[in-house]
């Protein structure tokens, strides 16, 4: 694991410099990322050449976390964990769902970078301190970020290995912001799907693991690191045929999808369609429609000079068509958006007025508990997910409240739409600021395709529950026009 005293110590360029180098040498390299991220996750799939997996012990049960990474961990290669903010910070006090505690589950080496900005001797102190804290840790060598010098290197080397007994396996010099490297913007890196230089990225996070890692000295912890038994792979699903066609919007504005949410969709029963929201025209025939997360402000123009496809959906929308949408996909859904001052006109499913502001709107993990009628959920059910959102409902909007909005999800935990709630729903649209991970809202993938085979049937006139299939997604009838809520499409 490459962890870090706090968030922006060095540990995503360091990772990244790694992966790049370690797959250069011909190494078979698994790239993980601790907590519920998705754009240093993408850039880690960039430089591995292979999917990146989120490991998060809150979103997913640690069984379950502990499955994911050992069936995905190649024996023959290098597995790298990304942390995320300090190594101890948690969910509370105890520091529960933090990185020393993913590692410890998973028994991984911990790599420590270091900002030594304006400091010396005192990192020792810190490193220390870290080592103390948790002596079950495995703390295994030490990375310094920002470094002044080599008289500065060398203070901080030799009082880490006076004081802590524990390797300096780097030293990283001041490059300038993390974007001399990889542009920045609101909510973190740039996308490399949004990135045009991703070779003159590469050949940089080359230059600095060949000139500043000991990549022997990392490869040597890596193959001392305990040997883990590998979890029961053995899964059980309902469907296994792919008889319903599930459209995705997959293009450099919706990005944000974990690689468990789409293979759960597949094990459903799903047929995955990928669509580009900028540059096809409209929907083809599809059964069910997943639009995740990304950056639908950025590349807004782009999105409403599509107005074919905006169209599309909205049609879609009005004629039952499944549609589960997530934070960016909320966003499309909406009525307008305003970004930077200006308005942009969305697909107009909700009556729904956006806005993008300065600072995040909700940032953190959440709890819901469904408490209405939805395509795709019973209520009762508790949902773990998490947000990041810059963008909120007007504050005039916000005083009507949502009765009219038709909204499905009680906050217990985080912001949503405001007022303790989330999650709007209109025919079978279900729309949310909330990621969630299908590993750990298990009967979310599989409810999306008995909906869509509902959906189908009604549009074909075919019989799917044949195979003792139910074609319900609940214990509740769940048309547009049975439920309470408004069945008007405001455009």
């Amino acid at each position: 694991m490459i962890a870090g005293l706090s968030g922006d110590s060095g540990k995503t360029i360091t990772s990244l410099s790694l992966a790049t180098a370690l797959s250069r040498k011909g190494l078979v390299v698994s790239a993980f990322k601790k907590g519920p991220d998705y754009i240093d996750a993408a850039w880690l799939t960039n430089t591995s050449h292979a999917p990146c997996r989120n490991l998060d012990t809150y979103l997913v049960a640690p069984s379950d976390v502990y499955r994911a990474f050992t069936v995905n961990a190649q024996s023959n290669g290098v597995s790298i964990i990304e942390g995320n903010r300090g190594l101890f910070d948690g969910k509370d006090i105890s520091g529960t769902h933090s990185s020393a505690g993913l590692a410890e589950l998973l028994q991984a080496p911990v790599i420590l970078v270091v900002d030594v900005t304006k400091t010396t001797r005192t990192i020792a102190a810190l490193v220390k301190g870290c080592m103390d804290f948790d002596p079950e840790l495995n703390i295994a060598g030490i990375i310094l970020n920002k470094v002044a010098g080599s008289r500065h290197k060398n203070i901080i080397t030799d009082s880490i290995k006076k004081y802590c007994d524990v390797p300096v396996l780097g030293a990283i010099p001041k490059l300038g912001d993390d974007t001399s490297i990889i542009p920045g913007r609101h909510l973190g890196l740039v996308t490399p799907s949004e990135h045009e230089k991703g070779g003159e990225i590469e050949s940089k996070l080359l230059e600095i693991a060949n000139d500043y890692l000991d990549i022997d000295g990392i490869l040597n912890i890596a193959n001392n690191a305990k040997p883990l038994e590998i979890a029961d792979q053995s899964t059980s699903n309902e469907y296994n045929e792919n008889d319903v066609k599930i459209g995705y919007f997959s293009d450099s504005v919706f990005t944000f999808y974990y690689p468990e949410n789409l293979e759960a969709l597949e094990k459903s029963g799903a047929e995955l369609i990928a669509i580009s929201s900028i540059d096809d025209t409209e929907l083809p025939e599809i059964d069910g429609l997943y639009i995740g997360g990304g950056f639908p402000e950025t590349q807004a123009d782009r999105l409403v000079d599509n107005k074919s496809m905006i169209e599309s959906v909205r049609k879609a929308a009005v004629s039952g068509l499944p549609i589960y949408a997530e934070c960016g996909g909320l966003i499309y859904l909406s009525r307008t958006l305003v970004w930077n001052k200006r308005l942009y006109p969305m697909a107009g499913v909700f009556p729904l007025d956006l806005k993008i502001n300065k600072k995040p709107v909700g940032h953190g993990y959440t709890m819901l508990k469904i408490d209405n009628a939805n395509p795709f959920f019973e209520i009762g059910t508790e949902i773990k997910g998490h947000e990041f959102h810059y963008s909120g409902i007007f504050e005039k909007q916000s005083k009507l409240g949502f009765e009219r909005l038709g909204s499905c999800m009680n906050v217990e935990t985080g912001v949503g739409l405001g007022k303790k709630r989330d999650g709007l729903v209109f025919n079978n649209v279900l729309a949310c600021y909330t990621h969630i991970h299908a590993d750990g809202v298990k009967d979310w993938a599989p409810s999306i395709i008995k909906r869509a085979r509902q959906f189908k049937e009604k549009r074909d006139g075919t019989d799917l529950s044949a195979n003792g299939r139910s074609s319900g997604a609940g214990n509740h009838s769940i048309n547009g026009r049975q439920l309470s809520f408004t069945n008007t499409v405001h455009t």
